[in-house]
Protein backbone atom coordinates (compact mmCIF):
# COMPACT_ATOMS: atom_id res chain seq x y z
CA UNK A 1 0.00 0.00 0.00
CA UNK A 2 1.11 3.13 -1.01
CA UNK A 3 1.42 6.31 1.50
CA UNK A 4 -0.93 8.24 -0.75
CA UNK A 5 -3.84 5.72 0.39
CA UNK A 6 -3.73 3.77 3.73
CA UNK A 7 -6.60 1.58 2.93
CA UNK A 8 -8.74 0.96 -0.25
CA UNK A 9 -11.82 -0.05 1.58
CA UNK A 10 -15.17 2.06 1.42
CA UNK A 11 -16.51 0.78 4.67
CA UNK A 12 -20.05 2.45 4.35
CA UNK A 13 -22.82 3.83 2.15
CA UNK A 14 -24.11 7.23 3.42
CA UNK A 15 -27.92 7.26 1.81
CA UNK A 16 -28.99 10.73 3.27
CA UNK A 17 -27.60 13.67 3.38
CA UNK A 18 -28.21 14.00 7.20
CA UNK A 19 -26.32 10.73 7.44
CA UNK A 20 -23.31 12.57 5.98
CA UNK A 21 -23.08 15.64 8.05
CA UNK A 22 -23.33 13.63 11.19
CA UNK A 23 -20.07 11.70 9.34
CA UNK A 24 -18.81 15.30 9.31
CA UNK A 25 -19.00 16.59 12.34
CA UNK A 26 -16.94 14.14 14.35
CA UNK A 27 -13.57 14.95 16.02
CA UNK A 28 -11.11 14.13 13.22
CA UNK A 29 -11.86 16.60 9.72
CA UNK A 30 -13.29 14.51 6.99
CA UNK A 31 -12.69 15.41 3.40
CA UNK A 32 -14.98 15.16 0.08
CA UNK A 33 -13.09 14.00 -3.02
CA UNK A 34 -15.25 12.83 -6.43
CA UNK A 35 -13.31 10.29 -8.23
CA UNK A 36 -13.21 6.76 -9.14
CA UNK A 37 -12.35 5.36 -5.98
CA UNK A 38 -9.75 4.76 -3.58
CA UNK A 39 -8.03 2.16 -5.69
CA UNK A 40 -7.98 3.96 -8.93
CA UNK A 41 -6.96 6.78 -7.31
CA UNK A 42 -3.73 5.10 -5.18
CA UNK A 43 -2.82 3.40 -8.60
CA UNK A 44 -3.06 6.47 -10.45
CA UNK A 45 -0.70 8.26 -7.82
CA UNK A 46 -1.82 11.96 -6.62
CA UNK A 47 -3.95 14.64 -8.40
CA UNK A 48 -2.59 16.54 -11.14
CA UNK A 49 -2.36 20.04 -11.99
CA UNK A 50 -3.80 20.28 -15.94
CA UNK A 51 -3.07 23.58 -16.83
CA UNK A 52 0.68 23.68 -15.36
CA UNK A 53 1.70 20.04 -16.42
CA UNK A 54 2.81 19.54 -13.02
CA UNK A 55 1.97 16.56 -9.93
CA UNK A 56 0.97 17.90 -6.56
CA UNK A 57 1.86 16.37 -3.29
CA UNK A 58 -1.13 14.42 -2.47
CA UNK A 59 -4.68 14.53 -3.61
CA UNK A 60 -6.81 16.76 -3.84
CA UNK A 61 -10.34 17.13 -1.58
CA UNK A 62 -12.36 19.67 -0.52
CA UNK A 63 -12.98 20.38 3.89
CA UNK A 64 -16.89 19.20 4.77
CA UNK A 65 -16.75 20.71 8.22
CA UNK A 66 -18.38 24.36 8.61
CA UNK A 67 -15.59 26.90 9.16
CA UNK A 68 -15.76 28.82 13.01
CA UNK A 69 -17.14 31.68 11.30
CA UNK A 70 -20.55 29.77 9.55
CA UNK A 71 -23.59 30.89 11.51
CA UNK A 72 -25.92 29.13 9.43
CA UNK A 73 -26.48 25.21 10.12
CA UNK A 74 -24.36 22.54 9.08
CA UNK A 75 -26.82 20.70 7.32
CA UNK A 76 -26.22 23.59 4.33
CA UNK A 77 -22.69 23.56 4.81
CA UNK A 78 -22.45 19.85 3.78
CA UNK A 79 -25.16 20.45 1.28
CA UNK A 80 -23.52 23.74 -0.53
CA UNK A 81 -19.85 21.43 -0.58
CA UNK A 82 -21.86 18.46 -1.91
CA UNK A 83 -23.30 20.45 -5.05
CA UNK A 84 -20.32 22.64 -5.95
CA UNK A 85 -18.29 19.75 -6.91
CA UNK A 86 -21.31 17.58 -7.83
CA UNK A 87 -20.35 18.56 -11.68
CA UNK A 88 -17.06 16.34 -10.98
CA UNK A 89 -19.24 13.27 -10.47
CA UNK A 90 -20.93 13.59 -13.37
CA UNK A 91 -18.16 12.21 -15.70
CA UNK A 92 -17.88 8.61 -16.68
CA UNK A 93 -17.88 6.75 -13.16
CA UNK A 94 -16.93 9.09 -10.86
CA UNK A 95 -18.93 9.20 -7.16
CA UNK A 96 -18.11 10.82 -4.08
CA UNK A 97 -16.69 9.53 -1.14
CA UNK A 98 -15.68 11.10 2.35
CA UNK A 99 -11.88 10.51 3.80
CA UNK A 100 -9.36 11.31 6.02
CA UNK A 101 -6.06 12.26 5.75
CA UNK A 102 -2.77 13.96 6.43
CA UNK A 103 -3.25 18.05 4.96
CA UNK A 104 0.69 17.84 2.99
CA UNK A 105 -0.17 21.15 0.60
CA UNK A 106 -2.46 23.36 -0.85
CA UNK A 107 -3.80 22.70 -4.90
CA UNK A 108 -3.76 25.90 -7.40
CA UNK A 109 -7.65 26.43 -6.15
CA UNK A 110 -6.39 26.68 -2.80
CA UNK A 111 -7.71 23.13 -1.94
CA UNK A 112 -6.24 20.78 0.45
CA UNK A 113 -3.90 18.10 -0.89
CA UNK A 114 -3.95 15.17 1.60
CA UNK A 115 -2.13 11.45 1.72
CA UNK A 116 -2.12 8.76 3.92
CA UNK A 117 -5.74 8.70 3.18
CA UNK A 118 -8.64 6.52 4.89
CA UNK A 119 -11.72 6.21 2.93
CA UNK A 120 -14.97 6.39 5.14
CA UNK A 121 -17.56 6.10 3.13
CA UNK A 122 -19.38 6.80 -0.28
CA UNK A 123 -21.81 8.94 -0.72
CA UNK A 124 -25.05 7.75 -2.42
CA UNK A 125 -26.79 9.67 -5.30
CA UNK A 126 -30.08 10.24 -3.33
CA UNK A 127 -27.91 12.10 -0.59
CA UNK A 128 -26.49 14.16 -3.57
CA UNK A 129 -29.94 14.96 -4.79
CA UNK A 130 -31.27 15.91 -1.28
CA UNK A 131 -28.31 18.17 -0.96
CA UNK A 132 -29.49 19.86 -4.23
CA UNK A 133 -32.85 20.31 -3.56
CA UNK A 134 -31.77 22.12 -0.23
CA UNK A 135 -28.90 23.99 -1.65
CA UNK A 136 -31.20 25.86 -4.37
CA UNK A 137 -34.16 25.77 -1.84
CA UNK A 138 -31.53 27.72 0.64
CA UNK A 139 -28.66 29.26 -1.26
CA UNK A 140 -28.77 32.15 -3.92
CA UNK A 141 -27.25 29.89 -6.30
CA UNK A 142 -24.38 31.47 -8.50
CA UNK A 143 -24.61 35.07 -7.44
CA UNK A 144 -21.75 36.61 -6.66
CA UNK A 145 -19.89 40.10 -5.69
CA UNK A 146 -20.96 41.69 -8.40
CA UNK A 147 -24.59 41.20 -8.11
Amino acid sequence: MSELICSLELPATLHTLFEVTDRCLGAEPVFLRYSHGPGTDAHDGPSRDYEAQVTMSGLSVTTMRPEPWWPRPALEWVARRLCKYADLGAEQGRFPWLLTGRVVGAGPDHEPLVTAVHPLATIDRRAVTEARRLYHERFHVGRDSTQ
